[in-house]
């Protein structure tokens, strides 16, 4: 079934909406949330509540890639259910290492929020990252927001882990310059 007919079911209140969602994208999803929390049970409910918020969203939105869509409500969901997790219990994984990667070149300080909040840190990163090649696109992308390791980003694009480790360091000190002379203070 296509992404159109998909979100038709959603607009049309089908209920076979979601079932046609977990059916074409129940993995992707679960991916996600896996690579964030490492627990089936908690992934499990981050999907589930992927797809209650598809519901509760679609109509009046209609995602013009249901893929992106879904993925980033996924991933939403993960990392409250991680932070929430890690705060009672200190845990590690690739969030808390990404993260630690990009405290150095992301502001941190009670304005965040609110830039965030009001997109213009978004359109900066946004602006950032479509001046970046495509491979060092993809690979901060795959670290960053899909939070592959470097061993797994190395494996699947053919290079070695060193190299993917460098390429990701250069362009975080890249985006620290780029936020600076943007006038976040780091």
């Amino acid at each position: 079934m296509t992404d159109k007919e998909i979100t038709e079911l959603y607009f049309a209140r089908s209920e076979n909406a979601i079932r046609e969602t977990a059916k074409k994208y129940g993995k992707y999803c679960h991916t996600i949330a896996d690579r964030i929390l490492h627990s089936r049970e908690d992934s499990e409910e981050c999907v589930s509540d992927t797809y209650m918020k598809a519901w509760e969203t679609i109509p009046p939105k209609s995602p013009a890639k249901l893929s992106a869509y879904l993925g980033k409500i996924t991933r939403n969901f993960a990392i409250k259910r991680y932070e929430k997790r890690t705060a009672e219990k200190r845990a590690n994984g690739e969030l808390s290492l990404a993260l630690d990667e990009l405290a150095e070149c992301i502001p941190a300080n009670e304005d965040t929020e609110h830039t965030v909040l009001s997109g213009e840190l978004t359109r900066i990163l946004d602006a950032f990252l479509s001046e970046l090649p495509t491979e060092t696109r993809k690979i901060f992308m795959r670290r960053y927001f899909y939070l592959s390791s470097a061993k797994e980003i190395a494996r699947d694009l053919h290079m070695t882990e060193n190299n993917v480790r460098i390429i990701l360091f250069r362009v975080r000190g890249k985006l620290k310059d780029t936020l600076e002379k943007e006038g976040f203070e780091l």
